[in-house]
């Protein structure tokens, strides 16, 4: 047995030499061991997901009365106290009665369907919420928590047999700008009481613009470009639309271009000149920083008003840039500048990311966004700073230095306590606003005058 067993564990390699030593363990704990690890596991789990649902279920009320129930029973029996013996048992009770309202949790079906996903600030948008009896069985009556935003919409769900339905009118305020969030809904099911209550989620979930205010402007409004070709600069070139005067003509210069009535009464050849033409672009630097407004309101009066020039400019035809500064990390304070381009393929997509703009924490300031869109945009022909009070008259001449010559600028102070007015500041217009129809007055008169 002992030469068996040795033979069993000990090799000898015959080339080398050496001897290999092994240890067979039984496979018999071994398995044992493994499966009684897994099983151990298996419970923990089942006992976890067992009391997490059960925290979940109980309410802060129902372990009240799951505590009374405990301390008269144990106390009634125990001391032969009788009022805690009838307390505890009216607390048994009614937990009891409490659990069949749990039943059929999940027996409905919700659907949300709202009429508009994309409104106006300070208006209210309707949904209508479809909750359906999926189950075999009557449905007890229920709740459904709607979420919007950081609110909660609550619906009563009465009692309702297998297959039939309950459509509910929801009514979402939009009080504020922004981009709201709505649902997922969930079914809340418990007793009268409140000591039990089990919920159901559904991943459906819509997403609502509010797109800020805007106040109509007039197509020529800015006074400044009025043609769809474009609009003439003070830049001479060769060849292009606009004409501009004559010159003598220069070795080099196109056949094409000589204007031969005048070459025939100077007897010299002439060569006509030309203004060159830019194409109607316009770029809108909107303010972002927490010191470059005075509060809240003026960044809401500042979005309402960037938001009405930019549908006026995209209506009309022209090629719209609208340019806000960017959030900054805070290691990278004072090295680094950039911006955010918002999109502006519609009016549409301009109002949507405008609904989802904020002022932000440590943006790049006004000045650096009006060198970065200017340095990128270098056709353009007029150019609005749009900010608020806080910021100072040589601060906003800074920002207007940063666009050349032949670009109008035009920078819109929002102040909902200033006076309404226009003044010049060097070669820039100032725009005072009080109010959005301000915006709409003001403009009409530059371009008037």
């Amino acid at each position: 047995m002992s030469s068996s067993t040795e033979s069993r564990l000990t090799r000898t390699s015959a080339a080398t030499g050496h001897i290999r030593t092994g240890f067979v363990a039984e496979r018999s704990t071994t398995v044992l061991a493994v499966r009684g690890l897994q099983g151990w596991r298996r419970l923990r789990g089942a006992v976890t997901g067992i009391v997490r649902s059960v925290a979940d279920t109980v309410s802060p009320a129902g372990w009240v009365v799951v505590a009374v129930a405990a301390v008269g029973l144990v106390g009634g029996v125990t001391f032969g106290l009788l009022e805690f013996a009838v307390a505890g048992a009216a607390a048994g009770i009614l937990l009891l009665l409490s659990v069949p309202f749990l039943f059929g949790a999940r027996a409905y079906e919700v659907a949300l369907r709202l009429a508009h996903d994309r409104v106006v600030a300070g208006t209210t948008v309707e949904g209508r919420l479809v909750v359906t009896n999926i189950g075999r069985r009557t449905a007890l009556p229920g709740r459904v928590d709607l979420p919007v935003g950081d609110g909660l919409v609550d619906v009563h769900v009465p009692l309702l047999r297998p297959r039939h339905e309950i459509a509910e009118t929801v009514a979402i305020p939009a009080r504020r700008r922004g981009i709201v969030t709505v649902g997922p809904a969930r079914t809340v099911r418990g007793d009268p009481l409140g000591i039990l209550t089990r919920e159901a989620t559904w991943q459906e979930t819509h997403t609502l613009y509010v797109h800020p205010v805007t106040t109509p402007l007039r197509s020529t409004a800015s006074g400044l470009i009025r043609d769809l070709e474009g609009s003439p600069s003070r830049t001479i070139v060769d060849a292009d639309f606009s004409f501009h005067a004559l010159r003598p003509y220069v070795p080099g210069d196109s056949p094409r271009q000589v204007h031969w009535k005048s070459t025939a009464k100077t007897g010299a050849m002439m060569v006509r000149q030309y203004e060159e033409t830019r194409r109607s672009r316009m770029i809108l630097v909107l303010a972002r920083g927490q010191d470059e407004f005075a509060d809240d309101d003026e960044f809401e009066l500042a979005v309402s008003a960037a938001a009405s020039i930019g549908v006026r400019g995209i209506r009309d035809g022209r090629d719209v840039d609208v340019v806000a500064g960017a959030e900054i990390p805070e290691f990278a304070r004072g090295r680094m500048r950039t911006f955010r381009t918002l999109t502006t393929i519609s009016t549409r997509t301009l109002l949507d990311d405008l609904a989802g703009i904020d002022r932000g924490v440590n943006p790049s300031p006004l000045r650096e966004v009006a060198s970065l869109s200017a340095a990128r945009h270098a056709d353009a022909s007029i150019a609005f700073l749009v900010c608020g009070s806080s910021l100072t008259p040589s601060q906003l001449q800074s920002a207007a230095l940063a666009f050349g010559t032949e670009v109008a600028v035009v920078a819109l102070v929002c102040a909902p306590t200033a006076e309404p007015g226009i003044r010049r500041l060097g070669s820039m217009a100032v725009v005072s606003i009080g109010l959005l129809e301000d915006l709409r007055h003001l403009l009409a008169k530059g371009a008037q005058s």
